[in-house]
């Protein structure tokens, strides 16, 4: 599948955040929501990003983000300890687990020859997208580039 683009729905989805909470497109309804994905948790630049949504929380809110997900394929209970070791209390950390990437693979960012979601920023509002950045792999998002998309 092709990377979603601006002006697309999005497909509804069911994913869990770190907290073991349901995250649904009818829970976002009528909400703005940042869907930072990245591949792996445990890291470096994975830490890197999650680290500067939280650092950012607040200007990011500023801008009209209702919520803000950082996305992975690793499982609710390994992004549950990630959090907590990151000190994440502003952010939601989302398992793509089950069935693994499935929501990557509806905005065409899974990578299926290794498993993972891309990397990329991606903006919903009322279950359409408003902004769409895929990066390589290796590369740190631009947090103020971000920011100023919003």
């Amino acid at each position: 599948m092709d990377l979603i683009k601006v002006g697309d729905s999005i497909q509804e989805f069911k994913v869990e955040d770190h907290k073991g909470n349901e995250v649904t497109l009818d829970s976002i309804k009528g909400k703005k929501v940042l869907f930072s994905f990245h591949p792996l948790a445990w890291t470096g630049v994975c830490i890197d990003q999650m680290r500067s949504l939280e650092r950012e929380f607040d200007r990011i809110k500023g801008k009209g983000i209702d919520e803000v997900y950082g996305v992975s394929v690793d499982a609710q209970p390994g992004k549950e300890v990630w959090a907590k070791s990151l000190g994440i209390e502003n952010i939601k950390l989302l398992s793509d687990f089950e069935p693994k990437g499935d929501l990557a693979k509806k905005l065409g960012l899974y990578k299926e020859d290794m498993g993972i979601s891309g990397r990329a920023n991606v903006v919903v509002e009322d279950g359409k997208v408003t902004f769409v950045k895929e990066y390589e792999i290796p590369t740190l998002p631009d947090i103020d580039e971000l920011i100023e998309n919003l």
